[in-house]
């Protein structure tokens, strides 16, 4: 049975909703204030944060899904506040651009559940994770420029997923688009259909969580650092990386479980007997 883990409350707005159950090795993060499409008011993005920081530390928590209520993943800024943005303000415990950067340097996989519309900081949102799927009759837009405001904090993780053309067409049209579409520039790595998206989800879940916690942290590693570097720092850095992994208890066991023909001593009991895809 899931068991719901309470979370601090908001130090500015009590009505901020965010759920954090966690069930059979998955962590779910629900954004719950459906009235106003789950937007990113401070109140939302600290309990965001808070929920966020509680998954990882749990240990029952193997992988963290991030998904909503209503019709709406996340529509960005919360533009009915006094003082809309989502880069930060004075009250916040955490800053949205925060979330961004904890969700990525995460150790434990975080998926994106988009179960609904997404705009602006919902965007973001989305690619931050390291796989995302949306459903697919949701629509979704930077439509920053219509405000009179662009994407500049969630381009940060948005640009190294697109191409330059289809980023360019994108944020300058504001024009809202499709799943699929979404899928096809790489910000979001599958649509489904509303009785397919748990499936899909489901599906992610189960092959994460074959791999070894420390190695699904060091994949995460390399894909945030290694891109930045040189060829030559990139092997300076890998090269012991890769040995201390390789030496590592968690290696050991591993690779004595493939030699065995069993499973690894971290997948979870219920998921050991299914085929190993």
């Amino acid at each position: 049975m899931a068991e719901t883990t309470p979370l601090p409350p908001s130090a500015v707005d009590p009505t901020a909703q965010v759920h954090l159950r966690i069930d059979r090795g998955i962590a779910t993060i629900v954004l719950d204030a459906p009235e106003r499409k789950n937007s990113l008011s401070v109140g939302m993005v600290n309990a965001l944060g808070d929920a966020l920081e509680a998954a990882i530390a749990d240990d029952r928590a193997r992988v963290i899904v991030i998904t909503n209520t209503g019709n709406t993943f996340c529509a960005g800024a919360d533009l009915k506040a006094d003082r809309p943005g989502i880069s930060g303000v004075d009250e916040a415990r955490w800053t949205f651009i925060q979330v961004m950067e904890r969700i990525m340097s995460a150790p434990k996989p975080v998926i994106g559940r988009g179960d609904g519309h997404v705009t602006g900081g919902g965007v973001g949102l989305l690619a931050a994770c390291d796989i995302s799927v949306l459903r697919d009759d949701a629509k979704i837009g930077f439509t920053e420029a219509r405000l009179g405001v662009s994407p500049a904090v969630i381009s940060v993780v948005c640009l190294p997923k697109m191409r330059r053309a289809d980023a360019s067409e994108l944020f300058l049209t504001a024009e809202r688009f499709s799943a699929q579409r979404a899928v096809e520039v790489g910000l979001v790595n599958a649509a489904a259909s509303p009785d397919q998206l748990d499936t899909v989800i489901e599906d992610y879940v189960d092959k994460i969580v074959r791999g070894g916690p420390l190695a699904l942290a060091a994949c995460k590693e390399l894909i945030t650092k290694v891109p930045d570097m040189t060829t030559s720092e990139a092997f300076e850095f890998t090269g012991p990386f890769s040995t201390a992994l390789f030496g590592s208890e968690e290696a050991q066991a591993g690779i004595a479980a493939f030699r065995d023909r069993r499973p690894a001593p971290w997948v979870p009991p219920d998921r050991a007997g299914r085929e190993n895809r």
